[in-house]
């Protein structure tokens, strides 16, 4: 999933040819050109990020394992908030901590491309379920404990374009969404579903808002992107109503803690989520086992639940 800023420039014509040639070669496997072709593009724009980010990957594949990581390091420093997504290259050159590879600027770059195609490769080439399985979730918690499967102001967490207030659809009264993307955001927009949406980091977005204002909190399939879970749990456990309900699904592991994937996402085991959860006041009303989505083919595993304030 690392990104290499296909649309970018340089600043200079005959870099931005180089770096494109580098570019192709690495996606023909040729890393040994790649290398070669991207330290040409450094020689004309040593300050392009991009070219520092394929040197590093090209020198990786090639087995040069501390000058790709010093290459890596060098495109960090350029661009800090890591639109590229190196952290996850130096994650798995062991040069960085698992739990800061994943950064806001990789996941707004990411699904700012992500965005036109979202829907179809989720639905028809992963088999994505979550929003539906975190509906019928609500459903049957709702029917464990006595009330009505209906939900004043809701919260989206990590909106997208909106799968998951169309799956809730007519069984809310208002519902605002929170995403990084701003162009995600522009097609959840699109839905005519959402009474707010808003830029922003998850627990910031919490956290501005008022306490005890919303009966319902989703996250479907957003939490795959954060290590640490414990500020958003806590303005989520903050925000609701007395009796309201926190859902959310995330990718399982069976250990201890918060694991970094090969598939560059992030998983979470059953203990921590559950000492998590405990720890800011919720109690569980529904925990399990579901894979929200498929990957080559077979389930990835994860964990659905439905936790009340």
């Amino acid at each position: 999933m690392a990104l290499t800023a296909t649309l970018r420039s340089s600043g200079d014509l005959i870099a931005d040819r180089r770096y494109e040639y580098a570019r192709a070669a690495f996606d023909e496997k040729d890393f040994e050109a790649a290398a070669d072709l991207a330290r040409q593009v450094l020689e004309l724009a040593p300050r392009f990020a991009p070219a520092h980010a394929l040197l590093g990957r090209s020198l990786a594949e090639q087995g040069a394992r501390d000058e790709a990581a010093d290459a890596l390091r060098q495109a960090l420093k350029l661009e800090p908030q890591d639109a590229l997504g190196v952290g996850l290259d130096l994650v798995k050159l062991g040069a960085m901590a698992s739990d800061h590879a994943v950064t806001d600027g990789y996941v707004r770059a990411l699904f700012d491309d992500y965005a036109p195609r979202f829907d179809k490769h989720l639905t028809e080439t992963l088999a994505y379920r979550g929003p539906v399985l975190v509906a019928d979730a609500l459903r049957r918690a709702c029917a464990t404990k006595g009330r009505a499967d209906r939900f004043g102001l809701t919260l989206d967490l990590g909106c997208g374009t909106g799968l998951m207030a169309r799956a809730l659809e007519k069984r809310m009264e208002s519902v605002e969404g929170v995403d990084l993307s701003p162009k995600m955001l522009e097609q959840a927009r699109k839905t005519g579903l959402y009474a707010g949406l808003h830029e922003n980091e998850l627990a910031a977005f919490l956290a501005g808002r008022e306490s005890a204002e919303a009966d319902l909190v989703v996250a479907a399939d957003v939490f795959v992107y954060m290590a640490s879970l414990d500020a958003v749990f806590r303005e989520a456990h903050r925000v609701l109503k007395p009796g309201g309900l926190f859902a959310f699904t995330v990718q399982a592991h069976r250990g201890e803690g918060v694991i970094l994937g090969a598939d560059s996402r992030y998983a979470h085991g059953e203990g921590m989520l559950s000492r998590l959860a405990a720890g800011v006041g919720f109690k569980t009303v529904l925990f399990e086992e579901a894979s929200t989505r498929e990957d080559r083919g077979n389930p990835v595993p994860g964990f659905l639940a439905v936790l009340q304030r």
